[in-house]
């Protein structure tokens, strides 16, 4: 039996990224993130960023209560029907931290001084600068020379001498402690439960609200997104996960990370300042390839833009950042600041998206070669979308319930070619907004494949993503001798 669509959806014509002006040439394949704060999270700048272009919306939950998850995501719905362009909604949950306690004052310490951080009030002292951390098995995990750094690597530190309770650390690059500073551990194997007590009721109030993607910061190994799942399952969620690599831990234990999860974040804050920052562009490279060798989506993130938190247009650099992760062939590009607290949110997504269009046509068209295609099935796919290519102006239409065709046709890469992926299953349409090259459609399925086929070309042509008379491949089942065999199909739009 075919599953009608929610009510709530059920007249969405697509996801429609401007097909009246995007001519299939044209097509971006690239997808946008953005981050929601307070210069976007109202109705008026949600619309007007949805507008711009966004796929996805991100609520940083290291910001953000359960309370404003229910009221955003809400609102993010509202608009998406009011306009008739749905969005993803992906919550990244804020994951397990080192911080240091809360000070009266901020105090300055030079090169040479001494910071004691402790694991107990007790251990403070007027003698030396301390301050507490909220980490009790710091003193048991560092050794003495290993590097600290404080306030998101503002400062360096080097261990000097460690108790049970207590380490003490010789300041190599000064600055200012305050209330709350973010610590790394470069190297360091920490014990840390890979999701909080306030990540479970953020998850909580997120599932409730509907949300399509969760992003866990800080996984280390696989089991990291095992126990998320786990969670997720237990609360009854369809969402997707993606591990957020941002540490040293988590590039090591790479591959295994990539194919417990449904996508992974290049997290570049942190993953800057936990590796030597000269091998960052490295690590980036092997994490692209590796998703794709693996047919997962990755996500580029962090300071693409970050000039324009405060001005009108983006520096030569940064342009040429978001050129490489073009290049790479990366899923998704996504923005932080920029749109959270920016000056200038809906003029950084419409850079952004302007970058994406002049650079992919220069990228080159031959597929995915990394990926290792197994099933039959797949491989079918591999071929619709050298056939899709060889046709020119031309694109593939698949029908899944599940999103793996989608997602499968995006790791291939075929550039130029529009993947339209239709489905009735409306939390597999917003997380079919993610994969490169993938616009989904949300329709009602009928028992007759030709009438599903017909009604999907028909959609297509209406809605101006492809004109009359032009060639698609068409995947879908059809039933041969009681058998239904999956068939690749070279259809016209009527």
């Amino acid at each position: 039996m075919s599953q009608s669509p929610p009510a709530s959806v059920a007249s969405s014509t697509a996801n429609q990224s401007e097909p009246a002006k995007q001519a299939m040439s044209a097509y971006r394949h690239t997808k946008i993130i953005a981050t929601l704060g307070p210069a976007t999270d109202s109705k008026e700048k949600l619309t007007e960023l949805i507008h711009a272009g966004v796929d996805v919306v991100r609520l940083n939950m290291a910001h953000g209560t359960g309370q404003w998850v229910r009221e955003i995501v809400a609102r993010v719905r509202e608009v998406s029907d009011e306009i008739d362009r749905h969005v993803g909604v992906m919550i990244d949950v804020k994951g397990p931290e080192i911080r240091t306690g809360p000070v009266d004052q901020p105090f300055v310490l030079g090169i040479g001084d001494t910071l004691r951080l402790c694991v107990n009030e007790s251990e403070l002292t007027d003698d030396v600068a301390s301050v507490t951390v909220n980490y009790p098995n710091l003193p048991r995990d560092v050794e003495v020379g290993a590097t600290v750094l404080v306030d998101s690597g503002l400062m360096r530190m080097k261990v000097l001498s460690k108790s049970a309770s207590r380490i003490d650390c010789e300041v190599m690059t000064p600055g200012s402690i305050g209330s709350r500073r973010h610590i790394n551990l470069p190297g360091v194997e920490i014990s840390l439960p890979a999701l909080t007590e306030k990540d479970k009721l953020d998850l909580q109030a997120g599932v409730e609200a509907g949300i399509d993607f969760v992003a866990l910061s800080f996984v280390r190994q696989a089991s990291d997104v095992d126990e998320l799942r786990a969670y997720l399952d237990e609360l009854g969620s369809p969402a997707r996960i993606i591990a957020k690599i941002e540490e040293q831990a988590g590039v090591r234990n790479m591959l295994a990370i990539i194919r417990a999860a449904d996508a992974v974040m290049v997290a570049r804050g942190d993953l800057g300042i936990e590796i030597d920052y000269q091998r960052l562009p490295l690590v980036q490279t092997e994490l692209v390839q590796a998703c794709q060798a693996e047919g997962k989506p990755v996500i580029i993130a962090t300071h693409l833009l970050e000039s324009m938190i405060e001005s009108p247009i983006p520096t030569r650099a940064e342009i040429s950042d978001v050129c490489n992760a073009v290049r790479e062939q990366a899923d998704a590009v996504m923005l932080s600041g920029e749109t959270t607290t920016g000056a200038y949110p809906i003029e950084s997504v419409e850079t952004l998206k302007s970058i994406l269009l002049t650079i992919e046509p220069s990228v080159s068209s031959q597929l995915n070669q990394r990926i290792q295609l197994h099933e039959p099935k797949a491989k079918m796919l591999r071929s619709s979308a050298t056939l899709a290519q060889d046709l020119g102006q031309s694109g593939i239409v698949v029908f899944t319930r599940s999103g793996f065709l989608a997602y499968v046709l995006g790791a291939l890469r075929p550039r130029g070619v529009p993947i339209f992926a239709f489905t009735d299953v409306e939390s597999t349409f917003r997380q079919m907004l993610l994969p490169w090259g993938v616009e989904p459609f949300l329709m009602e399925f009928s028992d007759d494949p030709e009438v599903t086929i017909q009604g999907a070309l028909e959609r297509l042509r209406n809605n101006k993503w492809c004109p009359s008379g032009v060639w698609l491949g068409v995947i879908t089942n059809a039933l041969a001798d009681d058998k239904i065999i999956d068939t690749l199909q070279l259809r016209q739009v009527p």
